[in-house]
């Protein structure tokens, strides 16, 4: 397999951490978005087609790439199955989804870094204003995952339970790119407990940004 990916982009981190979870190898394709490679006409046209990143590239996958992290998720609980990150069980498959559609679909979108260039090279927003664009989405769209944390009363140490699952995958690097932002995460203890946990566990540190091969400091 091999991940079109940027060291940093928090939907190839998702996607870094299933494969860690599985223990599966993959090279690793830098894609670096900073330069708009993502935008190129053979990476759209043979890679990626919404001009993104990641994109996974597996043998098994006929048509060519698969672009969507959720989906190239769902992709390898169904082609390696152990440890699964999407539950079986309707009723957990369901909260899990719930879960990492907030994440995939309330808070990133609005965040990543064409909607920010955007708002700083197109409409000319201040820098003071795009961080304040950040933080106000991420308190936003965090206020809802603690809401489900705390609904979800996990005994465990993840997301819901005592596994990771795709709620883990998606709820690290969304943290990660917070704090980065630097966003008071301080009202949210529920998933800062979650992600400090993470910081321990080998699959999450192996796909930490700093640990790719296209790492910028």
């Amino acid at each position: 397999m091999e991940l079109y990916s940027f060291f940093n982009s928090s939907t190839s981190w998702r996607v870094r951490i299933a494969l860690a979870l599985k223990g599966l190898d993959y090279a690793t394709l830098p894609v670096n978005i900073r330069t708009l490679a993502h935008r190129e006409s053979q990476y759209v046209n043979e890679v990626n087609a919404s001009a993104a990143v990641p994109a996974l590239a597996d043998a098994a996958l006929e048509g060519g790439p698969l672009g969507q992290s959720l989906a190239m998720i769902d992709w390898l609980d169904a082609q390696h199955p152990e440890p699964r990150l999407i539950p079986a069980d309707a009723q957990q498959r369901a909260r899990v989804l719930e879960f990492a559609d907030l994440i995939a679909c309330d808070i990133h979108p609005v965040n990543n870094l064409r909607v920010l260039r955007y708002l700083q090279d197109v409409l000319k927003v201040t820098a003071e204003q795009k961080d304040a664009w950040y933080r106000h989405w991420i308190a936003e769209g965090m206020a809802g995952v603690e809401r489900l944390l705390v609904r979800a009363r996990s005994e465990g140490p993840w997301c819901f339970g005592a596994q990771p699952t795709l709620a883990d995958c998606c709820l690290i690097p969304q943290i990660g790119n917070a704090l980065r932002f630097g966003c008071d995460l301080a009202a949210y203890p529920r998933a800062m407990a979650v992600y400090e946990h993470a910081q321990t566990h080998a699959a999450f540190m192996q796909a930490q940004p700093q640990r790719q091969p296209d790492y910028i400091a």
